[in-house]
């Protein structure tokens, strides 16, 4: 328990707020100290003005005695005039003392508060500094977890294997289209094209849409085929050849 006190002692963060803390709460002492001040000097000033008003008194007793030939009454006001004056001039150099302390009061307070302002706003700016390296850390935390260099190389091992096979798969097409006889295929499908022709023939003629003339109208093939003598090389040619329909 001693360890962690000491630990949140020594935190920054908390420290700045406790400074904070203690700069708010001296205000209101220093405006107490302060009101204490113009107290004074207002009770001073108080003061102050009664002595003058009992010298004007005491003047006019003094003045009244005099004309009333009353000299010994005169004499003891005078005694209380001179009473007067001497605690007048303390109570103004009193007064004079306490409004240089008030001024400098104002003047402390004024100070004071523009240090204050001052100091507080660097804390909280340190104390948001502060909240924005913990989100900066979270953050680098969180992406510190997404390794792009520890899947390098299985990603390129795996991106070849794929090519690999896509290519061992394009050759074994080519290799399948290679051992098929187009050739064979095309003549099977003229066969076939034949063979619906015909068909279509023998529609029409049991129609009687078309004569037979009509529908057969391509010659038959002629296939030339020379005479035996000219099997021999020193055989002279047949004048013509046979001719063989097929």
């Amino acid at each position: 328990m001693f360890g962690g006190a000491i630990s949140a002692m020594e935190d920054p963060r908390l420290i700045l707020e406790e400074n904070m803390r203690e700069l708010n709460d001296q205000v209101p002492k220093m405006n107490e100290n302060i009101a204490t001040v113009k107290a004074n000097v207002m009770l001073l000033q108080k003061e102050h003005r009664r002595y003058g008003a009992k010298q004007k008194s005491l003047t006019s007793k003094i003045k009244a005695a005099i004309q009333a030939s009353r000299d010994d009454i005169a004499q003891r006001y005078a005694v209380q005039l001179q009473g007067m004056k001497e605690a007048q001039v303390r109570t103004k150099e009193q007064l004079q003392f306490a409004e240089l302390a008030y001024d400098k009061s104002l003047q402390v307070k004024k100070a004071f508060m523009r240090e204050r302002e001052k100091k507080i706003g660097e804390a909280k700016e340190a104390l948001r500094a502060h909240e924005r390296a913990k989100w900066q850390a979270k953050i680098a935390d969180t992406l510190e977890q997404f390794e792009v260099a520890g899947i390098d190389a299985t990603h390129d091992e795996m991106i070849g294997r794929v090519n690999e096979q896509a290519a061992k798969n394009e050759a074994r097409m080519e290799m399948a289209l290679d051992s098929i006889d187009t050739d064979a295929l095309q003549i099977e499908e003229d066969a076939q094209e034949i063979q619906a022709a015909e068909l279509v023939k023998q529609f029409k003629l049991e129609m009687g849409i078309a004569e037979p003339e009509e529908i057969s109208t391509a010659p038959e093939p002629v296939l030339r085929i020379p005479d035996a003598e000219q099997t021999g090389g020193d055989a002279a040619p047949s004048p013509r050849d046979r001719e063989r329909t097929e």
